[in-house]
């Protein structure tokens, strides 16, 4: 595969404007009513040409919206794509009274949420193969089904997931009990310690990516639809999170389906020691770092974009029943 069958940067807004965004205007989409009566915002992309779909699971702060180049991207190398908004970020309901506020009661919530979307929007006898495509926090969700639920998925790609959360060593034996203890202590959902409400960082401070035509364009789009803006954790995510992170690498045993881990070199967001960890567990787990990446690899620069899309592409193709 060729990797500039890919959007690239020297044509990125002109394909952003004049392909990309006629796309998304076609897409399906609607609300599911998730667990504890939680409304979860929904698109799809189907063509009767496809005989092969991804689910997409994104990260933290994130929303479908900001994935508008990834699905055209996969679309046009043959996919159905389907995605989601997790409870309490993008479209979907929030769960506190404070909106910008990232929470979660139970992190198990975000994987049964995953496993009702999946018996909803995808019809397994319509596909030869589907698969499941993770990113970040979203990697670990879709790794954590993966190892507890029956499910109609192929292979499972994993894109720096959350297996685990990037921290100073001293932090690490503390950060559980701490983030317990003040989520306890406070009667409302509160910033977790150094968290504060939505800021669009500078390009130069930013951890996310070395991209900066995508790490601009998604700012303006959160510019543009400001109800998609998210700012930091609550402490009871915190907790749940470092919960979430841990059982994935606990339980790895159980992550059976052909796996492939993409990790950046760089990425100070979550932490690569623990893929390595959950990869000498799982039984089937190929772990590929690419050099100079940060943490979004599917929104970084092409040479590390390229490198994440033709290995997820080809990991898929390998894992066929074609």
């Amino acid at each position: 595969m060729k990797a500039a069958t890919f959007t690239q940067e020297t044509h990125y807004l002109e394909t952003m404007k004049n392909q990309v965004a006629p796309f998304w205007e076609k897409r399906q989409h609607g609300f599911y009513q998730g667990e504890k009566e939680t409304q979860l915002h929904w698109v799809s992309f189907t063509s009767p040409a496809h005989t092969k779909a991804i689910m997409v699971v994104n990260g933290r702060i994130e929303s479908v919206y900001k994935y508008q180049e990834l699905f055209y991207d996969l679309f046009c190398q043959g996919y159905d794509i389907y995605s989601f908004d997790h409870r309490g970020q993008g479209l979907s309901d929030r769960l506190t009274d404070n909106n910008d506020i990232g929470h979660i009661e139970d992190f198990n919530d975000y994987v049964l949420d995953l496993n009702s979307l999946t018996q909803s929007l995808i019809t397994p006898e319509h596909y030869q193969d589907c698969y499941l495509l993770g990113h970040s926090m979203g990697g670990a969700i879709a790794t954590q089904y993966i190892e507890t639920h029956s499910h109609p998925y192929t292979a499972l790609a994993l894109s720096a997931p959350m297996h685990g959360i990037h921290m100073q060593p001293w932090l690490k034996p503390i950060a559980n009990p701490i983030s317990r203890y003040l989520s306890l202590w406070s009667k409302q959902p509160s910033y977790a310690l150094g968290q504060a409400p939505y800021h669009a960082k500078p390009f130069l401070d930013n951890a996310l990516t070395t991209c900066e035509i995508r790490y601009q364009w998604f700012r303006e789009l959160y510019d543009t639809k400001p109800e998609l803006q998210i700012g930091g954790p609550s402490n009871h995510w915190v907790n749940q999170g470092l919960k979430g992170a841990k059982l994935c690498v606990d339980q790895a045993a159980q992550c059976t389906l052909p796996t492939l881990l993409l990790q950046g070199e760089k990425d100070q967001i979550v932490d690569n020691n623990a893929h390595v960890k959950f990869q000498k567990k799982a039984p089937d787990c190929q772990l590929i770092t690419i050099s100079d990446a940060k943490h979004e690899l599917l929104f970084e620069t092409d040479e590390c974009r390229n490198q994440a899309l033709v290995a997820i592409i080809d990991f898929f193709q390998q894992h066929s029943h074609v």
